[in-house]
Protein backbone atom coordinates (compact mmCIF):
# COMPACT_ATOMS: atom_id res chain seq x y z
CA UNK A 1 0.00 0.00 0.00
CA UNK A 2 1.54 3.29 -1.09
CA UNK A 3 1.66 6.08 1.46
CA UNK A 4 1.47 9.65 0.26
CA UNK A 5 3.89 12.07 1.83
CA UNK A 6 2.37 15.37 0.70
CA UNK A 7 2.32 17.64 3.73
CA UNK A 8 0.29 20.72 4.56
CA UNK A 9 2.07 24.00 4.44
CA UNK A 10 1.82 26.94 6.80
CA UNK A 11 -1.49 27.67 8.41
CA UNK A 12 -3.02 30.42 10.41
CA UNK A 13 -6.12 30.08 12.57
CA UNK A 14 -8.96 29.25 10.27
CA UNK A 15 -6.83 29.20 7.15
CA UNK A 16 -6.35 26.29 4.79
CA UNK A 17 -3.55 23.82 5.33
CA UNK A 18 -1.94 24.39 1.94
CA UNK A 19 0.88 26.81 1.37
CA UNK A 20 0.39 29.46 -1.34
CA UNK A 21 3.88 28.54 -2.58
CA UNK A 22 2.68 25.11 -3.62
CA UNK A 23 1.33 24.74 -7.11
CA UNK A 24 -1.62 22.43 -7.94
CA UNK A 25 0.78 19.73 -9.00
CA UNK A 26 2.40 19.80 -5.58
CA UNK A 27 5.70 21.44 -6.72
CA UNK A 28 7.10 24.53 -5.02
CA UNK A 29 8.10 27.74 -6.77
CA UNK A 30 11.87 28.07 -7.37
CA UNK A 31 13.81 29.97 -4.71
CA UNK A 32 14.39 33.67 -5.21
CA UNK A 33 17.65 34.64 -6.90
CA UNK A 34 19.56 37.33 -4.96
CA UNK A 35 19.68 40.61 -6.80
CA UNK A 36 16.91 39.71 -9.22
CA UNK A 37 13.97 38.64 -7.08
CA UNK A 38 14.68 40.81 -4.07
CA UNK A 39 11.73 43.12 -4.67
CA UNK A 40 8.71 42.20 -2.58
CA UNK A 41 5.87 40.64 -4.48
CA UNK A 42 2.44 42.16 -3.78
CA UNK A 43 -0.30 39.84 -2.52
CA UNK A 44 -2.11 37.92 -5.23
CA UNK A 45 -5.78 39.00 -5.30
CA UNK A 46 -8.37 36.34 -4.77
CA UNK A 47 -11.48 35.99 -6.88
CA UNK A 48 -14.69 35.93 -4.92
CA UNK A 49 -17.20 33.19 -5.66
CA UNK A 50 -20.80 33.44 -4.69
CA UNK A 51 -21.67 31.31 -1.68
CA UNK A 52 -18.40 31.55 0.26
CA UNK A 53 -15.87 34.12 1.45
CA UNK A 54 -12.37 34.65 0.15
CA UNK A 55 -9.48 34.55 2.55
CA UNK A 56 -6.78 37.09 2.98
CA UNK A 57 -4.04 36.67 0.43
CA UNK A 58 -0.56 35.68 1.60
CA UNK A 59 2.48 37.00 -0.25
CA UNK A 60 3.89 34.15 -2.29
CA UNK A 61 7.41 35.03 -1.17
CA UNK A 62 6.59 34.59 2.51
CA UNK A 63 8.94 32.04 4.10
CA UNK A 64 7.27 28.77 4.86
CA UNK A 65 7.63 27.48 8.43
CA UNK A 66 8.32 23.86 9.12
CA UNK A 67 5.53 21.48 8.37
CA UNK A 68 3.45 20.24 11.30
CA UNK A 69 4.83 17.26 13.15
CA UNK A 70 1.78 15.24 12.17
CA UNK A 71 2.62 15.70 8.51
CA UNK A 72 6.25 14.70 8.99
CA UNK A 73 5.30 11.52 10.84
CA UNK A 74 2.85 10.30 8.24
CA UNK A 75 3.86 6.82 7.15
CA UNK A 76 2.61 3.34 6.46
CA UNK A 77 1.64 2.73 10.10
CA UNK A 78 -0.48 5.90 10.22
CA UNK A 79 -2.13 4.84 6.96
CA UNK A 80 -2.96 1.45 8.46
CA UNK A 81 -4.34 3.07 11.63
CA UNK A 82 -6.60 5.40 9.64
CA UNK A 83 -7.68 2.45 7.49
CA UNK A 84 -8.49 0.45 10.62
CA UNK A 85 -10.59 3.30 12.00
CA UNK A 86 -12.43 3.51 8.67
CA UNK A 87 -13.07 -0.24 8.72
CA UNK A 88 -14.42 -0.20 12.28
CA UNK A 89 -18.01 0.44 11.16
CA UNK A 90 -18.27 -2.46 8.66
CA UNK A 91 -16.47 -4.77 11.08
CA UNK A 92 -18.87 -3.89 13.90
CA UNK A 93 -21.90 -4.38 11.66
CA UNK A 94 -21.03 -7.20 9.25
CA UNK A 95 -18.98 -9.54 11.45
CA UNK A 96 -22.08 -9.91 13.60
CA UNK A 97 -24.47 -10.74 10.73
CA UNK A 98 -23.90 -14.55 10.62
CA UNK A 99 -24.67 -14.72 14.35
CA UNK A 100 -28.18 -13.22 14.16
CA UNK A 101 -30.02 -16.59 14.11
CA UNK A 102 -27.96 -17.76 17.09
CA UNK A 103 -28.75 -14.59 19.03
CA UNK A 104 -32.45 -15.08 18.35
CA UNK A 105 -32.37 -18.60 19.77
CA UNK A 106 -29.99 -17.92 22.66
CA UNK A 107 -31.84 -14.87 23.99
CA UNK A 108 -35.32 -16.27 23.21
CA UNK A 109 -36.28 -13.11 21.34
CA UNK A 110 -38.12 -12.62 18.06
CA UNK A 111 -36.06 -11.87 14.97
CA UNK A 112 -37.52 -8.35 14.70
CA UNK A 113 -36.21 -7.51 18.17
CA UNK A 114 -32.76 -8.90 17.45
CA UNK A 115 -32.60 -6.92 14.21
CA UNK A 116 -32.87 -3.80 16.32
CA UNK A 117 -29.32 -4.52 17.47
CA UNK A 118 -28.25 -3.63 13.93
CA UNK A 119 -30.49 -0.58 13.66
CA UNK A 120 -29.37 0.92 16.98
CA UNK A 121 -25.70 0.41 16.17
CA UNK A 122 -26.17 2.16 12.82
CA UNK A 123 -28.14 4.98 14.47
CA UNK A 124 -25.42 5.36 17.11
CA UNK A 125 -22.74 5.69 14.45
CA UNK A 126 -24.79 8.36 12.68
CA UNK A 127 -25.55 10.44 15.77
CA UNK A 128 -22.16 9.95 17.38
CA UNK A 129 -20.43 11.63 14.47
CA UNK A 130 -22.45 14.80 15.06
CA UNK A 131 -21.06 14.93 18.61
CA UNK A 132 -17.47 13.77 18.15
CA UNK A 133 -16.75 15.79 14.99
CA UNK A 134 -17.20 19.23 16.57
CA UNK A 135 -15.44 18.01 19.73
CA UNK A 136 -12.37 17.20 17.66
CA UNK A 137 -12.40 20.70 16.16
CA UNK A 138 -12.32 22.13 19.69
CA UNK A 139 -9.98 19.77 21.57
CA UNK A 140 -7.92 18.23 18.79
CA UNK A 141 -8.17 14.79 17.23
CA UNK A 142 -6.36 12.54 19.70
CA UNK A 143 -8.30 13.10 22.93
CA UNK A 144 -11.83 12.57 21.55
CA UNK A 145 -10.58 9.63 19.46
CA UNK A 146 -8.89 7.88 22.38
CA UNK A 147 -11.92 8.49 24.63
CA UNK A 148 -14.25 7.11 21.97
CA UNK A 149 -12.08 4.04 21.40
CA UNK A 150 -11.94 3.24 25.13
CA UNK A 151 -15.73 3.49 25.39
CA UNK A 152 -16.06 1.38 22.24
CA UNK A 153 -13.95 -1.38 23.80
CA UNK A 154 -16.00 -1.34 27.02
CA UNK A 155 -19.33 -1.31 25.15
CA UNK A 156 -18.24 -4.19 22.90
CA UNK A 157 -17.16 -6.24 25.91
CA UNK A 158 -20.54 -5.58 27.55
CA UNK A 159 -22.25 -6.86 24.39
CA UNK A 160 -20.44 -10.16 24.84
CA UNK A 161 -21.97 -10.55 28.32
CA UNK A 162 -25.45 -9.16 27.61
CA UNK A 163 -28.03 -11.40 29.37
CA UNK A 164 -30.98 -10.31 27.24
CA UNK A 165 -31.96 -8.66 23.98
CA UNK A 166 -32.92 -5.35 25.60
CA UNK A 167 -29.50 -4.85 27.18
CA UNK A 168 -27.80 -6.01 23.98
CA UNK A 169 -29.70 -3.33 22.07
CA UNK A 170 -28.59 -0.69 24.58
CA UNK A 171 -24.97 -1.81 24.48
CA UNK A 172 -25.00 -1.84 20.69
CA UNK A 173 -26.27 1.74 20.69
CA UNK A 174 -23.38 2.73 22.96
CA UNK A 175 -20.99 0.78 20.75
CA UNK A 176 -22.18 2.70 17.69
CA UNK A 177 -21.97 6.07 19.44
CA UNK A 178 -18.39 5.42 20.54
CA UNK A 179 -17.32 3.76 17.29
CA UNK A 180 -18.38 6.90 15.42
CA UNK A 181 -15.26 8.59 16.80
CA UNK A 182 -13.01 6.48 14.61
CA UNK A 183 -15.08 7.08 11.47
CA UNK A 184 -15.40 10.85 11.74
CA UNK A 185 -11.93 11.62 13.06
CA UNK A 186 -10.17 9.44 10.50
CA UNK A 187 -11.67 11.60 7.73
CA UNK A 188 -10.79 14.80 9.61
CA UNK A 189 -7.17 13.67 10.12
CA UNK A 190 -6.83 13.05 6.39
CA UNK A 191 -7.99 16.63 5.80
CA UNK A 192 -5.47 17.91 8.34
CA UNK A 193 -2.54 16.08 6.75
CA UNK A 194 -3.33 16.26 3.05
CA UNK A 195 -4.62 18.67 0.46
CA UNK A 196 -5.76 18.63 -3.16
CA UNK A 197 -4.45 15.73 -5.21
CA UNK A 198 -2.76 14.06 -2.26
CA UNK A 199 -5.99 14.05 -0.26
CA UNK A 200 -7.95 12.48 -3.11
CA UNK A 201 -5.28 9.81 -3.51
CA UNK A 202 -5.26 9.06 0.20
CA UNK A 203 -9.03 8.65 0.27
CA UNK A 204 -8.64 6.19 -2.61
CA UNK A 205 -6.07 4.31 -0.53
CA UNK A 206 -8.46 4.15 2.43
CA UNK A 207 -11.06 2.62 0.11
CA UNK A 208 -8.79 -0.40 -0.19
CA UNK A 209 -9.50 -1.11 3.48
CA UNK A 210 -13.08 0.15 3.52
CA UNK A 211 -13.96 -1.98 0.49
CA UNK A 212 -12.35 -5.18 1.75
CA UNK A 213 -13.76 -4.99 5.29
CA UNK A 214 -17.43 -5.65 4.37
CA UNK A 215 -16.34 -8.69 2.37
CA UNK A 216 -14.12 -10.35 4.95
CA UNK A 217 -16.14 -9.39 8.04
CA UNK A 218 -18.99 -11.92 7.51
CA UNK A 219 -16.44 -14.59 6.58
CA UNK A 220 -14.52 -13.95 9.80
CA UNK A 221 -17.76 -14.00 11.77
CA UNK A 222 -18.74 -17.32 10.21
CA UNK A 223 -15.39 -18.86 11.11
CA UNK A 224 -15.66 -17.59 14.68
CA UNK A 225 -19.04 -19.28 15.00
CA UNK A 226 -17.44 -22.60 14.08
CA UNK A 227 -15.40 -22.60 17.30
CA UNK A 228 -17.59 -20.54 19.65
CA UNK A 229 -21.00 -18.87 19.88
CA UNK A 230 -22.21 -15.34 19.07
CA UNK A 231 -20.58 -13.93 22.20
CA UNK A 232 -17.21 -14.87 20.75
CA UNK A 233 -17.82 -12.46 17.86
CA UNK A 234 -17.99 -9.57 20.31
CA UNK A 235 -14.95 -10.92 22.15
CA UNK A 236 -12.95 -10.75 18.90
CA UNK A 237 -14.27 -7.24 18.21
CA UNK A 238 -13.16 -6.27 21.72
CA UNK A 239 -9.64 -7.48 21.00
CA UNK A 240 -9.65 -5.59 17.69
CA UNK A 241 -10.76 -2.46 19.55
CA UNK A 242 -8.00 -2.82 22.14
CA UNK A 243 -5.31 -3.27 19.48
CA UNK A 244 -6.59 -0.32 17.47
CA UNK A 245 -6.72 1.86 20.60
CA UNK A 246 -3.09 1.03 21.39
CA UNK A 247 -2.07 1.83 17.82
CA UNK A 248 -3.88 5.17 17.96
CA UNK A 249 -2.16 5.99 21.25
CA UNK A 250 1.32 5.06 20.05
CA UNK A 251 1.32 5.83 16.33
CA UNK A 252 -1.23 8.54 15.51
CA UNK A 253 0.07 12.04 16.34
CA UNK A 254 -2.10 15.08 16.90
CA UNK A 255 -2.86 16.53 13.48
CA UNK A 256 -4.77 19.70 14.45
CA UNK A 257 -2.52 22.47 15.84
CA UNK A 258 -3.84 24.40 18.82
CA UNK A 259 -3.93 27.60 16.77
CA UNK A 260 -6.52 26.10 14.43
CA UNK A 261 -8.90 24.79 17.08
CA UNK A 262 -12.25 26.35 17.93
CA UNK A 263 -12.84 27.63 21.45
CA UNK A 264 -16.61 28.06 21.29
CA UNK A 265 -19.27 25.89 22.85
CA UNK A 266 -22.55 24.54 21.51
CA UNK A 267 -23.49 27.85 19.94
CA UNK A 268 -20.25 28.01 17.99
CA UNK A 269 -20.73 24.41 16.85
CA UNK A 270 -24.22 25.18 15.56
CA UNK A 271 -22.99 28.28 13.77
CA UNK A 272 -20.08 26.36 12.25
CA UNK A 273 -22.33 23.60 10.93
CA UNK A 274 -24.84 26.17 9.72
CA UNK A 275 -22.08 27.97 7.85
CA UNK A 276 -20.93 24.72 6.28
CA UNK A 277 -24.42 23.87 5.08
CA UNK A 278 -24.85 27.43 3.79
CA UNK A 279 -21.91 26.83 1.45
CA UNK A 280 -23.84 25.69 -1.61
CA UNK A 281 -20.90 23.86 -3.16
CA UNK A 282 -20.03 21.94 0.02
CA UNK A 283 -23.67 20.94 0.50
CA UNK A 284 -23.81 19.81 -3.12
CA UNK A 285 -20.88 17.45 -2.67
CA UNK A 286 -22.28 16.26 0.66
CA UNK A 287 -25.68 15.39 -0.85
CA UNK A 288 -24.16 13.87 -4.00
CA UNK A 289 -22.01 11.55 -1.90
CA UNK A 290 -24.84 10.70 0.49
CA UNK A 291 -27.30 9.81 -2.29
CA UNK A 292 -24.67 7.73 -4.09
CA UNK A 293 -23.97 5.80 -0.89
CA UNK A 294 -27.71 5.31 -0.41
CA UNK A 295 -27.83 3.60 -3.80
CA UNK A 296 -25.04 1.32 -2.60
CA UNK A 297 -26.89 0.62 0.67
CA UNK A 298 -29.93 -0.36 -1.41
CA UNK A 299 -27.76 -2.93 -3.17
CA UNK A 300 -26.37 -4.28 0.11
CA UNK A 301 -29.84 -4.58 1.65
CA UNK A 302 -31.63 -6.13 -1.32
CA UNK A 303 -29.00 -8.17 -3.16
CA UNK A 304 -29.24 -11.30 -0.94
CA UNK A 305 -32.95 -11.61 -1.77
CA UNK A 306 -32.64 -10.52 -5.41
CA UNK A 307 -29.79 -12.88 -6.25
CA UNK A 308 -30.93 -15.89 -4.23
CA UNK A 309 -34.73 -15.71 -4.04
CA UNK A 310 -35.62 -14.10 -7.38
CA UNK A 311 -32.84 -15.46 -9.59
CA UNK A 312 -32.35 -18.72 -7.69
CA UNK A 313 -28.60 -18.49 -7.06
CA UNK A 314 -27.03 -20.48 -4.25
CA UNK A 315 -25.50 -18.77 -1.19
CA UNK A 316 -22.08 -19.65 -2.57
CA UNK A 317 -22.81 -17.92 -5.89
CA UNK A 318 -24.16 -14.91 -4.03
CA UNK A 319 -20.97 -14.78 -1.96
CA UNK A 320 -18.84 -14.87 -5.10
CA UNK A 321 -20.86 -12.09 -6.76
CA UNK A 322 -20.80 -9.95 -3.63
CA UNK A 323 -17.06 -10.41 -3.33
CA UNK A 324 -16.51 -9.65 -7.03
CA UNK A 325 -18.47 -6.40 -6.75
CA UNK A 326 -16.46 -5.35 -3.72
CA UNK A 327 -13.22 -6.16 -5.52
CA UNK A 328 -14.43 -4.05 -8.47
CA UNK A 329 -15.04 -1.12 -6.14
CA UNK A 330 -11.57 -1.45 -4.62
CA UNK A 331 -9.80 -1.86 -7.98
CA UNK A 332 -11.49 1.16 -9.55
CA UNK A 333 -10.71 3.16 -6.43
CA UNK A 334 -7.04 2.26 -6.74
CA UNK A 335 -7.01 3.04 -10.48
CA UNK A 336 -8.56 6.38 -9.64
CA UNK A 337 -5.92 7.14 -7.02
CA UNK A 338 -2.91 5.94 -9.02
CA UNK A 339 -3.79 6.98 -12.56
CA UNK A 340 -6.63 9.52 -12.71
CA UNK A 341 -6.09 11.85 -9.76
CA UNK A 342 -3.71 14.61 -10.77
CA UNK A 343 -4.33 14.01 -14.47
CA UNK A 344 -8.10 14.42 -14.62
CA UNK A 345 -10.04 17.00 -12.61
CA UNK A 346 -11.86 15.58 -9.59
CA UNK A 347 -15.16 17.08 -10.77
CA UNK A 348 -14.82 15.19 -14.06
CA UNK A 349 -14.06 11.96 -12.22
CA UNK A 350 -17.06 12.48 -9.94
CA UNK A 351 -19.39 13.31 -12.82
CA UNK A 352 -18.26 10.23 -14.74
CA UNK A 353 -18.79 7.98 -11.73
CA UNK A 354 -22.29 9.33 -11.07
CA UNK A 355 -23.22 8.99 -14.74
CA UNK A 356 -22.05 5.35 -14.78
CA UNK A 357 -24.10 4.63 -11.66
CA UNK A 358 -27.20 6.22 -13.20
CA UNK A 359 -26.81 4.22 -16.44
CA UNK A 360 -26.34 0.98 -14.51
CA UNK A 361 -29.38 1.72 -12.32
CA UNK A 362 -31.51 2.52 -15.38
CA UNK A 363 -30.46 -0.77 -16.98
CA UNK A 364 -31.30 -2.69 -13.82
CA UNK A 365 -34.75 -1.07 -13.68
CA UNK A 366 -35.46 -1.95 -17.31
CA UNK A 367 -34.33 -5.55 -16.82
CA UNK A 368 -36.24 -6.05 -13.55
CA UNK A 369 -39.44 -4.52 -14.98
CA UNK A 370 -39.43 -6.90 -17.97
CA UNK A 371 -38.65 -4.33 -20.67
CA UNK A 372 -36.19 -6.80 -22.23
CA UNK A 373 -38.28 -9.85 -21.53
CA UNK A 374 -37.00 -12.50 -19.17
CA UNK A 375 -33.35 -11.98 -18.36
CA UNK A 376 -31.05 -14.23 -16.38
CA UNK A 377 -28.73 -13.51 -13.51
CA UNK A 378 -25.69 -12.60 -15.63
CA UNK A 379 -26.99 -9.24 -17.02
CA UNK A 380 -28.28 -8.24 -13.59
CA UNK A 381 -24.95 -9.15 -12.00
CA UNK A 382 -23.16 -7.07 -14.65
CA UNK A 383 -25.32 -4.04 -13.87
CA UNK A 384 -24.67 -4.39 -10.14
CA UNK A 385 -20.94 -4.73 -10.80
CA UNK A 386 -20.85 -1.49 -12.82
CA UNK A 387 -22.75 0.35 -10.11
CA UNK A 388 -20.45 -0.82 -7.32
CA UNK A 389 -17.27 -0.27 -9.33
CA UNK A 390 -18.34 3.30 -10.14
CA UNK A 391 -18.41 4.01 -6.40
CA UNK A 392 -14.64 3.72 -6.59
CA UNK A 393 -14.75 6.99 -8.54
CA UNK A 394 -17.51 8.68 -6.58
CA UNK A 395 -16.54 8.10 -2.94
CA UNK A 396 -12.95 9.44 -2.96
CA UNK A 397 -13.94 12.41 -5.13
CA UNK A 398 -16.87 13.55 -2.99
CA UNK A 399 -14.82 13.19 0.19
CA UNK A 400 -11.87 15.12 -1.23
CA UNK A 401 -13.90 17.87 -2.91
CA UNK A 402 -16.10 18.48 0.13
CA UNK A 403 -13.32 18.32 2.72
CA UNK A 404 -11.10 20.52 0.54
CA UNK A 405 -13.43 23.44 1.27
CA UNK A 406 -13.38 23.03 5.07
CA UNK A 407 -9.84 23.19 6.50
CA UNK A 408 -11.15 25.38 9.31
CA UNK A 409 -13.78 22.86 10.50
CA UNK A 410 -12.78 19.43 9.21
CA UNK A 411 -14.31 17.62 12.17
CA UNK A 412 -17.70 19.27 11.81
CA UNK A 413 -17.65 18.76 8.04
CA UNK A 414 -16.74 15.10 8.45
CA UNK A 415 -19.58 14.70 10.96
CA UNK A 416 -22.12 16.20 8.56
CA UNK A 417 -20.94 13.95 5.72
CA UNK A 418 -20.95 10.78 7.81
CA UNK A 419 -24.28 11.45 9.47
CA UNK A 420 -26.05 12.27 6.20
CA UNK A 421 -24.68 9.08 4.64
CA UNK A 422 -25.78 6.84 7.50
CA UNK A 423 -29.21 8.45 7.87
CA UNK A 424 -30.06 8.29 4.16
CA UNK A 425 -28.64 4.78 3.97
CA UNK A 426 -30.88 3.61 6.80
CA UNK A 427 -33.91 4.75 4.75
CA UNK A 428 -32.91 2.56 1.81
CA UNK A 429 -33.30 -0.75 3.67
CA UNK A 430 -37.09 -0.63 4.22
CA UNK A 431 -37.78 0.88 0.79
CA UNK A 432 -36.12 -1.92 -1.18
CA UNK A 433 -38.28 -4.50 0.57
CA UNK A 434 -41.66 -2.94 -0.20
CA UNK A 435 -42.57 -5.60 -2.77
CA UNK A 436 -41.17 -8.45 -0.72
CA UNK A 437 -39.12 -11.11 -2.51
CA UNK A 438 -41.09 -11.19 -5.77
CA UNK A 439 -39.35 -8.52 -7.83
CA UNK A 440 -36.16 -6.46 -7.98
CA UNK A 441 -38.00 -3.34 -9.18
CA UNK A 442 -37.95 -1.58 -5.75
CA UNK A 443 -34.18 -2.02 -5.47
CA UNK A 444 -33.55 -0.70 -8.99
CA UNK A 445 -36.03 2.15 -8.55
CA UNK A 446 -34.37 3.30 -5.31
CA UNK A 447 -30.95 3.06 -6.94
CA UNK A 448 -32.01 5.06 -10.01
CA UNK A 449 -33.76 7.71 -7.91
CA UNK A 450 -30.73 8.14 -5.65
CA UNK A 451 -28.20 8.32 -8.47
CA UNK A 452 -30.31 10.85 -10.39
CA UNK A 453 -30.65 12.95 -7.22
CA UNK A 454 -26.89 12.72 -6.71
CA UNK A 455 -26.31 13.96 -10.27
CA UNK A 456 -28.81 16.80 -9.83
CA UNK A 457 -27.16 17.93 -6.58
CA UNK A 458 -23.74 17.81 -8.22
CA UNK A 459 -24.75 19.75 -11.32
CA UNK A 460 -27.16 22.26 -9.78
CA UNK A 461 -25.37 23.00 -6.52
CA UNK A 462 -21.69 22.43 -7.29
CA UNK A 463 -21.80 23.85 -10.84
CA UNK A 464 -18.28 22.69 -11.71
CA UNK A 465 -18.25 24.59 -15.02
CA UNK A 466 -18.43 27.88 -13.07
CA UNK A 467 -15.28 27.05 -11.11
CA UNK A 468 -12.88 26.39 -13.94
CA UNK A 469 -10.60 29.07 -12.53
CA UNK A 470 -9.77 26.66 -9.76
CA UNK A 471 -6.92 24.22 -10.25
CA UNK A 472 -7.70 21.24 -12.44
CA UNK A 473 -6.96 18.76 -9.67
CA UNK A 474 -9.92 19.90 -7.64
CA UNK A 475 -7.99 22.18 -5.28
CA UNK A 476 -10.29 25.06 -4.50
CA UNK A 477 -8.88 28.44 -5.34
CA UNK A 478 -10.87 29.81 -2.44
CA UNK A 479 -12.48 28.08 0.48
CA UNK A 480 -15.31 28.88 2.80
CA UNK A 481 -14.19 30.58 5.97
CA UNK A 482 -16.54 31.02 8.92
Amino acid sequence: METLMTEPGPSTPGSPATSPDVSPAGTQDPPAIPGRDAAPTPPVPRRRHRGHLAHQAVPPTAPAPAAPAAGRRTGLLVTLVLGGLTALAPLSMDMYLPALPQVTDALHSPAATVQLTLTTCLAGMALGQMVVGPMSDKWGRRRPLLAGMVIYVLATALCAFAPGAELLIAFRLLQGLAGAAGIVIARAVVRDLYDGVAMARFFSTLMLVAGVAPVVAPLIGGQILRITDWRGVFAVLTVVGVLLTLLVWRALPESLPAARRHSGGLGQTVRTMGGLLADRVFSGYLLAGAFAFTAMFAYISASPFVVQEIYGASPQVFGLLFGANSVGLVLVGQINGKLLVGRVGLDKVLGTGLALMAVAAAGLLLMSSGAFGTVGLAPVAAGLFVMMAAMGLVAPSTNALAMQRTPHAAGSASALMGTSTFLLGSVASPLVGIAGERTAVPMALVQLSCTVLALVCFLVMCRPWQRRGESNDGTAGERNRL
